[in-house]
């Protein structure tokens, strides 16, 4: 797809992932609408945008868990800005903690902003690209949902589950004879943001090195969608570990977790401030 003058959605924008995206959209021509629960920050961002680039900048504050928010800023979305061509899922949220430690509001929470936000922008945008025959879904999963994580069992789930709902979609699309291309994104631990602090052992880390910024992400992104990816890893080895669960047997699989440190990975994990 080239991306010029197209108009791009991004859930979670005003900061982290969402944010580095908006801009390197905005520089291949992209017209941009940020969703976000922060107003401030969505006040920032759309002024950022706006010195860097002449595209159009959208800002809706919007709770992305409530469905009715979500369908209500569609709709005025695509009255006042234009029909969406490309949707970036990437509202995300974490809070690290054993599953027994987690009171019942953080893995619902969870649940809410991972996945069931991701369900409820499919159903307000998908529609539209349906009727024009064209269109990109972009969900943002995470390197979690190849492997278990200690400590973030609930976020875990979701992530798996955004990656199967993805190619599912994807399937769907496929079926209907609809031109409408879904993507998945598998980001490992960035240094800074929902996961600062986190990381592997020393072998681990060689493996699988640190993220240093979310712009690694956004750089992904933009490949997927001007070469029509399907699956993106970041960093790239995380390619390994699907290739060895599928080999392997389970419990030698485990064990070279355990020896890159992955079930020990969110014990310095600190998040966002």
């Amino acid at each position: 797809m080239k991306l010029k003058e197209k108009n791009a959605l991004i859930t979670g924008g005003a900061k982290g992932i969402g944010f580095a995206t908006a801009v390197r959209l905005a520089n291949e021509g992209c017209n941009i609408v940020l969703l976000d629960l922060f107003e401030n920050e969505l006040t920032e961002a759309k002024l950022k945008l706006e010195k860097i680039s002449k595209v159009k900048v959208f800002v809706k504050k919007t709770d992305v868990t409530n469905k009715n928010e979500v369908y209500d800023s569609a709709k005025i979305i695509e009255n006042e800005f234009g029909a969406i061509d490309i949707l970036i899922n990437n509202a995300g949220y974490v809070k690290g903690g054993d599953f027994l430690d987690q009171p019942d509001e953080e893995w619902e929470k969870t649940i809410d902003v991972n996945l069931r936000s991701f369900i409820y922008t499919i159903r307000a945008f998908l529609p539209s690209m349906n009727k024009r025959n064209s269109g990109f879904v972009i969900n943002i999963s995470s390197a979690s949902s190849a492997l278990g994580v200690p400590g973030l069992s609930i976020y875990t789930a979701t992530k798996w589950a955004v990656w199967g709902l993805t190619e599912s979609m994807r399937f769907e699309s496929m079926n209907a004879g609809k031109n409408v291309r879904w993507v998945s994104i598998h980001p490992s631990y960035i240094q800074t943001g929902l996961f600062a602090g986190a990381k592997l052992g020393m072998l681990g880390n060689l493996i699988v090195p640190l993220l240093k910024s979310h712009d690694v992400i956004a750089k992904a992104i933009i490949k997927a969608i001007k070469k029509d990816k399907n699956i993106m890893f970041r960093p790239r080895t995380l390619k390994i570990a699907i290739l060895l669960r599928g080999i392997m047997p389970d419990k030698l699989f485990q064990a070279i977790l355990i020896l890159m440190g992955v079930p020990q990975s969110m014990r310095s994990w600190k998040g966002r401030n």
